[in-house]
């Protein structure tokens, strides 16, 4: 049997007609927009950067909702955690930011695991997912009280070790962000192959068909369930190793990428990869190209427009299957 595509070619219809929807509407903007070519330019290239980092928080997401069929509302509290923890070990142990990023990775999934095993695997199965919802919410809330206790609520920074900015098509990209993006592309190429080429990967895309059947042919379940939390942790901390040189840290830093990510991931289809992707490239390219047009959190609310209007067209989300 030959392994499974990345895209299908319905998937494959899907992403072709959203280029074409944005490529048109780019064309548009340069023409009849009204704003500088090299401001919507920089727009563009931002946007498409942020969009990465957006995809990353966001694959975690939506593999957690995958696999185990619950929605993480600790996403964004986690993201923070990875935050904070990047600042301790570059602060307080004088570490280069970015071996302080891939320490961190290690230390999220280990807590990702433990929190699926030692609790939520103890209250899943419940068909009503209520029980792992309040968990997450209340993990979240004791995530960021931890963090305001122990940290405090005043912005702090860490410089990056790599500064500057190279010009990208006519734009400035920051040096940082740029590695956010490659990062971001890099974890996703990474998630792709072992859920598509390994053995955990198969275990993974079976318990996510069907647990019961997965179990009958001895597929450990509950494993499978603390590796999956513990991987949608990792992609979270890496996001925020990665984000935390040009981001303003605060204990509650994490919850708007919270409300992004949602949007995302239901915007993409729940549960789908490629859709979180796409979803989260889409989404960046709006906000920003927006914030010319809709300033403050105008393009917010052209992100929840359009995120309502897609929802309306295709309940089931861009890359979601009917039910």
């Amino acid at each position: 049997m030959a392994p499974p595509r990345l895209l299908d070619n319905r998937q494959l219809r899907i992403t072709a007609g959203l280029v074409v929807v944005v490529g048109a509407a780019t064309a548009l903007m340069y023409l009849f927009g009204g704003q500088p070519s090299g401001l919507l330019t920089q727009s563009l290239i931002t946007g498409i950067l942020l969009g990465g980092v957006y995809a990353l928080v966001s694959l975690g997401l939506t593999l957690i909702f995958g696999v185990l069929g619950i929605v993480n509302f600790a996403q964004g509290a986690m993201l923070t955690m990875s935050m904070y923890i990047v600042f301790f070990l570059a602060t307080e142990w004088g570490l280069n930011l970015y071996l302080a990023a891939a320490l961190t990775v290690p230390v999220m999934f280990g807590f990702g695991w433990l929190v699926q095993s030692t609790v939520l695997n103890r209250v899943m199965g419940d068909s009503t997912h209520e029980r792992p919802l309040l968990v997450t919410l209340g993990l979240s809330l004791l995530i960021i009280n931890v963090l305001l206790m122990i940290f405090g609520g005043r912005p702090v920074s860490v410089a990056s070790p790599v500064e500057g900015s190279i010009s990208v098509i006519g734009a400035l990209v920051d040096v940082p962000r740029l590695i956010a993006f490659g990062g971001a592309l890099a974890v996703a190429v990474a998630l792709t192959l072992i859920l598509r080429k390994t053995t955990l990967g198969l275990a993974i895309r079976a318990v996510a068909a069907n647990d019961v059947g997965a179990s009958l042919v001895g597929v450990n379940v509950k494993r499978i369930y603390a590796m999956t939390f513990g991987v949608g942790a990792t992609c979270v901390a890496v996001a925020g190793g990665l984000m935390v040189s040009f981001t303003s840290l605060v204990p509650s830093a994490g919850e708007q990428f919270t409300t992004l990510a949602f949007v995302i991931v239901v915007l993409g289809g729940l549960g789908s990869i490629p859709g979180a992707l796409v979803g989260g490239l889409f989404i960046g390219l709006v906000q920003t190209v927006g914030s010319l047009y809709l300033p403050g959190s105008g393009s917010l609310l052209l992100v929840f427009g359009i995120f309502l209007l897609v929802l309306f067209l295709r309940p089931q989300g861009l890359f979601g299957a009917k039910s």
